[in-house]
């Protein structure tokens, strides 16, 4: 018997509202439902650790209703599994949860009947060594940053690609961002958009002292190791996903590479990834849209 995960918002009446409604109308067509609400982040806004997910990875498609931060949380559970993601919007921007809930059965029923494309998107995995024992370990499909709190001293980061030196970064923080992931805080720090899939690499430092340090962008098959240079006296992150939070001390590293694991969006059958990125960025004049306005 084919299967579907649904994954909706966490605590969002209309999203549990809809994936309920969703369950009854799949179960009446024979499928199997598995349902799940993604997990709330903390009052900073990450949470310590990734739950793991009750959705089994023998699911044949994965339904998400929220929006790109929902998305993101089951893509690290569940969608890490190939399973397809069709990724419908309840929130903002949505560059990820491209169908617009006005589009949700029909997107559906070309799904089940297999007559939509996916698009398999690079992910990165992140490691972080304290000496010589690894503390962290994860993977991430947007981006992984590195920031201090508000009164921390400016970071010095001595970033490495291969084991050769690149340079040290004096900044507000580091962003590693996958090409999904270009349009979030790469972009609000100055990042440059690279089409989703693309297999890149972005390092954009956030506020750098030094005006001339600019993103730059590599290739997937780099391994970026970063070291906290310089002693802070206030809390300095690692933040995954902008979900999942751990705490860096002076003289650790942290290693990001390519994932061996991708996942599988969806692609919308109603518009392009150009179409997207005028309307949800309100290119042409146009102003940023919102699903709800």
């Amino acid at each position: 018997m084919a299967s579907v995960g649904i994954v909706y918002k966490y605590r969002y009446g209309p999203a549990e509202k809809e994936a309920r409604k969703l369950a009854s109308w799949l179960q009446g067509k024979g499928l199997s439902v598995f349902l799940e609400e993604m997990e709330s982040p903390d009052r900073h806004g990450v949470t310590k650790a990734p739950a793991p997910s009750s959705i089994p990875e023998s699911v044949d498609w994965l339904v998400v209703l929220g929006g790109d931060g929902t998305l993101l949380g089951a893509a690290r559970q569940a969608g890490r599994y190939g399973v397809p993601i069709l990724g419908v919007n309840l929130g903002g921007l949505g560059f990820m949860t491209e169908i617009p809930l006005a589009k949700l059965y029909p997107s559906v029923e070309m799904m089940l009947a297999g007559r939509l494309e996916w698009e398999v998107r690079l992910m990165l995995e992140v490691v972080v060594l304290r000496g010589e024992e690894e503390v962290c370990r994860s993977i991430v499909l947007n981006d992984v940053v590195i920031n201090k709190s508000a009164l921390a001293r400016i970071l010095d980061m001595n970033v490495h690609i291969d084991d050769q030196f690149l340079t040290t970064y004096r900044a507000d923080g580091l962003i590693a961002s996958t090409p999904t992931g270009s349009t979030a805080y790469n972009l609000s720090a100055g990042g440059p958009i690279v089409y989703p899939t693309l297999s890149n690499i972005i390092l954009t430092p956030i506020c750098p002292f030094t005006l001339t340090n600019r993103p730059i962008i590599l290739s997937d098959t780099a391994t970026v190791r970063i070291e906290i240079a310089n002693e802070v006296y206030e809390e300095v992150a690692l933040t995954l996903d902008g979900q999942v939070g751990f705490d860096l001390l002076l003289g650790d590293r942290v290693l990001i590479c390519k994932s061996e694991e991708r996942i599988r969006l969806i692609k919308s059958p109603h518009q392009t990834y150009f179409e997207i990125l005028r309307t949800k960025l309100g290119w042409g004049g146009g102003t940023v849209k919102n699903e709800f306005d």
